[in-house]
C-alpha cells in the first residue's frame, strides 16, 4: 500500500508529480522483492534508489519532493513479514486478537499547526492556507532524526521503518490500508478494528470505503472531525485463511 502525500499545492522540485513518482515505487517495489527471502527493508531501499534515478533532472533535494507512506505485508514460508514507514496500517487478526501495526511519528511534530488548522472550517480559504503551513514546516523535517520518515528521493527512509514477522499460523485475517480507511477507526471512532474486519470479511472493501465517505458527509465541513480534506484518498487490501 503506497499513499501520495498531499503538495499542499507547494513546489515540489520535480516535473512528474506525485501519482507518477507512487506508480514507479509501486512497480519497482513489487520487482525488488520477487525474492521472498530478501529483506523487506533492502527491497524498499532498493526500489528508492532506482527510482531516483529515473528522474535525475529534478530537484530531488527539494523537501517537498514526492513521497509517499508505504505498508507491506508478505507471506513467506511459516510466516508474515510486514514493514511499515508512516500512518499507513497493517492489520493482523488472530489468536491474541487484532494488532494494528502503524508508524504515527508524524503526529508527534508540528502539533501547534496541526491544532491551528483544527480550527478552520475543511475547504475554506483559512483552512487552505493553514494546511500549506502545516505542510511547508512538515517538510522541514521530513526524513530527519528530528522528524518523520516516508518513502522519497534516498534509500534512508527504508531503514526507519517499523518491521517485523508473524507465524502464519497465527494469523487468521489480514488488511492494509491507506489512513483514509483506517481513520474510521482512529479518527472518526465510527467503527472498531473487529468491526472493520467483519465488513471486509462479509461486504468486501468498496462496502467499507462507502462507509467511511457516508460517515464523512455528516460532517463536510470538519467540524466533528477536523482533517486537511473533506475526504482522503482510500485503499484497503483484505485476505483471510481459506
Amino acid at each position: 500500500m503506497l499513499d501520495g502525500l498531499s503538495t499542499a499545492g507547494l513546489d515540489t522540485g520535480c516535473r512528474h508529480g506525485v501519482p507518477w513518482y507512487v506508480a514507479q515505487l509501486g512497480g519497482h517495489l513489487v520487482a525488488a522483492l520477487a525474492e521472498s527471502d530478501r529483506q523487506l527493508t533492502e527491497g524498499l531501499a532498493d526500489a528508492l534508489e532506482k527510482v531516483a534515478r529515473l528522474h535525475p533532472e529534478c530537484d530531488l533535494k527539494n523537501p517537498g519532493t514526492p513521497s509517499a507512506t508505504v505498508a507491506i505485508l508478505r507471506e513467506r514460508a511459516g510466516y508474515f513479514d510486514h514493514l511499515v514507514l508512516a500512518d499507513s496500517p497493517v492489520i493482523l487478526e488472530g489468536s491474541s486478537g487484532v494488532t494494528v501495526l502503524t508508524d504515527l511519528r508524524v503526529d508527534e511534530v508540528c502539533q501547534d499547526l496541526r491544532a491551528e488548522t483544527e480550527r478552520f472550517q475543511t475547504g475554506t480559504p483559512e483552512h487552505r492556507a493553514s494546511v500549506a503551513r502545516l505542510v511547508a514546516a512538515q517538510r522541514e523535517i521530513r526524513n530527519t532524526e528530528d522528524g518523520y520518515w516516508v518513502a522519497a528521493s534516498t534509500p534512508e527512509p527504508a531503514f526507519h521503518a517499523l518491521t517485523g514477522s508473524a507465524p502464519a499460523d497465527d494469523v487468521w485475517s489480514a488488511a492494509v490500508m491507506s489512513d483514509g480507511v483506517s481513520r474510521l477507526v482512529t479518527e472518526y471512532r465510527m467503527a472498531t478494528w473487529e468491526a472493520v474486519l467483519d465488513k471486509l470479511r462479509e461486504d468486501g472493501a468498496v462496502s467499507l470505503i462507502r462507509r467511511v465517505r457516508e460517515v464523512e458527509a455528516t460532517d463536510p465541513h470538519g467540524q466533528r472531525w477536523p482533517r486537511y480534506k473533506a475526504g482522503d484518498d482510500a485503499a484497503v487490501a483484505f485476505c483471510q485463511r481459506g
